[in-house]
């Protein structure tokens, strides 16, 4: 019989084993290049740190559960928000020093997957730094540290290694909410239980939070493609998420289609949008988005999807040959209801599209099936039913419709306007204030400022605003977008402070616009039938831009304040610039501020 050449191989593979041993062949360790030695051992002390830095996450007797990373010393942790869904107010997680902690919900982004838990017992948690995924590269090195499978009852994570397969990646909506943009595609192994686990760069900081996979269509296995939510959408969001909100995502108010040339158009847009109103008209081919090129309408879904609601950014777009580059706000995809619905019930799968759970399925795969029923484990703290919250968690626990954790956003709340008043507090000073000083370039300005009104001098003449009922009409001088209404809202939040302003709440942090300087803490109040964001930049005290809507269709009236100095004892400002949508309403420059003490 004529062996085939395979047979043939695989008897001269056995007799050489047999001549030469079974592990003669392999080099010696010491003749191995140092280099290749140093390069392991590094390796090696990496991913050992990174793996002190690695939350197991466990909930409802061990059918559910995740992965986490911690990202700084007090305790704050990444995860999945499908991860923490089941959890519901609070959960036990596991460090790999075999110590076990709990853990409380801080904020969410369910559209992005993402959450933000704290761990109770430490102030010196190890953590993981946080890249720049922007400058991740195809080929480069990673790997993740998670909990597959919930195999990690003694707490000690898996590292899988491998490469970055695709950067950039646009997964299409599960369900009605769940959207993937601007993924990190890597072939290191990610199984269900990995979910809301980092992915490491070989620096050992975080470029993602790993939470799908492509898997067969039978047994839910790795198949080497997963996704990583970039870090630098998280740092977007990381504001809201500390702010103890359900934040939502942001939409442009006009949708892109390609044209036949290739080029990016505007199909679609709402007249009430920012983007309508900053000059963006349908036919528009859009250039750039959030400061990245446009070529495709995936890359800018990609753009788009790393913005929450209410965050200022920049496009670029061309007519008729001309470049025009305008800053827009971005509203949010769903109404405040709307998302919270969606986020207390399971979205039902559209046809054709992923299915909502830990780890969708790619467009157009075959359903999966079922996988069968886990077995809860006999042992570690996921084999105890869920108990009443702990009393260790009580204390930072704050139940309030729409958000998922009030308390952070009350902590937050206190820490900005301590910032604020932290060069002096303005609470005795409730008598009328008097702004004087002049227009530029036009003549003398006079504000006066108190509870219940807002006189002005101007060299156009005098206005007067009486504060006794909703102002949403209070749109004096013409043409400012309500300037005394604002004026107004200023010096109530200073004197009134948090509790007393109205619906004070944290926002989290957003971009100034068309400032250098990047996100600042931003409160948002709602007093007399009117919505005001107050932009801080906590580290200095400076109160940088006040935004009032008397209508939230229409552009804010906005107080851009600068030129800060100590005044009795105070930091105050002494320049003023108003602006209303594209226009510059008028520039002040006081000379003379008096705050009288005195009224309620």
């Amino acid at each position: 019989m004529i062996r085939s050449n395979s047979t043939l191989l695989l008897s001269l593979l056995i007799a050489s084993l047999g001549l030469f041993g079974s592990s003669s062949w392999l080099p010696a360790a010491e003749t191995l290049d140092e280099s290749v030695v140093k390069a392991e051992a590094e390796r090696v002390k990496i991913m050992a740190g990174a793996s002190r830095c690695g939350v197991s996450i466990f909930a409802d007797g061990g059918t559910n559960g995740g992965s986490g990373v911690l990202i700084s010393a007090d305790g704050y942790a990444l995860t999945n928000f499908h991860v923490t869904k089941p959890c519901g107010d609070w959960m036990k997680c596991g460090l790999s020093d075999g110590s076990l902690h709990n853990a409380v919900i801080v904020g969410y982004d369910p559209v992005g997957d993402v959450a933000l838990i704290k761990l109770m017992g430490r102030t010196d948690f190890p953590f993981a730094p946080l890249a720049d995924s922007d400058k991740v590269v195809v080929g480069e090195w990673v790997f993740c540290v998670g909990n597959p499978f919930l195999l990690a009852d003694d707490f000690q994570p898996t590292i899988t290694y491998g490469i970055v397969s695709g950067v950039h990646r646009y997964q299409y909506p599960a369900g009605t909410l769940l959207e993937y943009a601007d993924c990190i595609q890597t072939d290191a192994a990610i199984n269900p239980g990995n979910s809301g686990g980092p992915l490491f760069n070989m620096r050992g900081e975080v470029i993602g939070i790993n939470g799908r996979g492509s898997f067969e269509k039978r047994g839910r296995v790795n198949v080497g493609v997963g996704y990583a939510i970039s870090i630098n959408q998280i740092k977007h969001f990381m504001g809201a998420l500390k702010a103890g909100r359900i934040v939502d995502h942001a939409t442009l108010g006009a949708t892109v289609a390609s044209s036949d040339d290739g080029r990016v158009l505007v199909s679609d847009i709402l007249e009430d949008s920012d983007a309508y109103r900053r000059g963006l008209r349908y036919g528009d081919e859009v250039v750039e988005f959030g400061g990245r090129p446009i070529s495709t309408v995936n890359a800018f879904k990609n753009a788009l999807g790393i913005f929450p609601r209410d965050w200022a950014t920049s496009l670029t777009y061309r007519r008729e040959g001309k470049k025009q580059s305008i800053w827009v706000r971005l509203t949010g995809v769903h109404g405040a209801e709307e998302l919270l619905q969606k986020v207390l019930g399971r979205p039902q799968p559209q046809p054709g599209q992923p299915q909502p759970d830990d780890h969708p399925q790619p467009e157009g795969e075959p359903k999966k099936q079922p996988a069968p029923p886990k077995q809860p484990p006999t042992k570690g703290p996921a084999a105890a039913k869920k108990a009443p919250m702990p009393d260790e968690v009580k204390p930072f626990f704050e139940a309030r419709r729409g958000y998922a954790n009030f308390h952070f956003n009350k902590a937050n709340r206190t820490r900005v306007y301590n910032a604020l008043v932290a060069r002096g507090d303005f609470a005795a000073l409730k008598g009328t204030w008097k702004l004087t000083g002049d227009v530029v370039p036009a003549g003398e300005a006079t504000f006066e400022i108190a509870d219940d009104f807002v006189n002005t001098s101007l060299p156009g003449g005098e206005l007067k605003l009486n504060v006794t009922k909703e102002l949403n009409d209070a749109v004096e001088p013409r043409g400012s977008g309500g300037l005394l209404a604002a004026l107004h809202a200023w010096r109530r939040l200073l004197t009134a402070g948090p509790e007393k302003f109205g619906d004070l709440v944290y926002l989290g942090m957003l971009p100034v616009a068309d400032e250098s300087r990047g996100p600042v803490d931003v409160l948002k109040g709602a007093y007399a039938g009117v919505e005001t964001f107050f932009f801080v930049e906590s580290e200095s005290g400076r109160l940088l831009k006040v935004a009032l809507y008397l209508s939230p269709d229409d552009d804010p009236c906005e107080l851009l304040w600068s030129d800060y100095a100590e005044y009795q004892g105070r930091l105050l400002p002494r320049t003023l610039k108003v602006r209303y949508g594209d226009l510059i309403f008028g520039v002040y420059r006081f000379r003379e501020l008096t705050l009288a003490t005195g009224g309620q």
